[in-house]
C-alpha cells in the first residue's frame, strides 16, 4: 500500500471509537499506571549505566526481588484492564508492592516506579463503574407539587422506599434479623 491509500475509509475512526469505548469500561488509566511502574522497578536492578569510559552497575542483592515485584506490578496493570471486577485487590496489592519496593529495588525504581505504581493502584481502588443508563443532562420534570423528580412514598420510619438500603424496612418483610440458611 501506498501512503496516499488507506486501508478502509472511516476504520480509522471506528477502531479508535471501539478503544474509546473499550476504554470507557475499565480503569484504564490505573492500570497504565501501576504496569508503567512495574518497568522501571524491574529495569533498574539489572541496568548497567555508562558515565562516559565508566560503568555504573546497579545490581544490588535484591535484584531477584525487584524483578518478582515488577513483573507482579505488570500483571496487576494488566489485570485492572482485562478483569477489572479485581480492581480493588489490584490496587491494594499495587499499592503494597510500590511500598515495599522502595527498600528492595533502589528506591522504588528511582522513585519512578514507586509513584507511578502508587498513583495507580489509589486510582485502581477509587474507580467504580459507570451506571447502566447514560447521563441526562436534562432536568427531571416536575411533579404536580412542583417538585423535581418522582417522590416515592415514605415507609413507617420516614425514608422513601427508594432511599431505603437497610434492608430491614417494616415494609420489606424483614425485621433486622438474619438467617444463617
Amino acid at each position: 500500500m501506498s501512503a496516499e491509500t488507506s486501508a478502509a475509509p472511516g476504520q480509522f475512526t471506528r477502531r479508535r471509537l471501539q478503544f474509546r469505548a473499550w476504554r470507557g469500561n475499565r480503569p484504564f488509566w490505573a492500570g497504565l499506571y501501576v504496569l508503567l511502574g512495574g518497568l522501571p522497578i524491574m529495569y533498574f536492578p539489572y541496568a548497567h549505566l555508562k558515565l562516559g569510559g565508566l560503568t555504573v552497575a546497579m545490581s544490588t542483592t535484591a535484584g531477584a526481588g525487584s524483578l518478582i515485584i515488577g513483573v507482579l506490578l505488570v500483571v496487576l496493570g494488566l489485570t485492572l484492564w482485562f478483569q477489572q471486577h479485581v480492581r480493588v485487590f489490584a490496587g491494594v496489592a499495587a499499592i503494597l508492592l510500590a511500598l515495599v519496593s522502595i527498600p528492595v529495588s533502589n528506591f522504588g525504581g528511582f522513585i519512578v516506579g514507586f509513584l507511578l505504581s502508587l498513583f495507580g493502584g489509589a486510582m485502581a481502588v477509587a474507580w467504580a463503574p459507570a451506571k447502566s443508563g447514560r447521563r441526562s443532562t436534562e432536568p427531571a420534570p416536575a411533579d404536580d407539587d412542583g417538585t423535581l423528580g418522582a417522590s416515592a412514598p415514605e415507609t413507617a420510619n420516614g425514608l422513601s422506599k427508594a432511599n431505603d438500603l437497610s434492608g430491614t424496612s417494616p415494609a420489606n418483610g424483614a425485621n433486622g434479623r438474619h438467617s444463617a440458611g
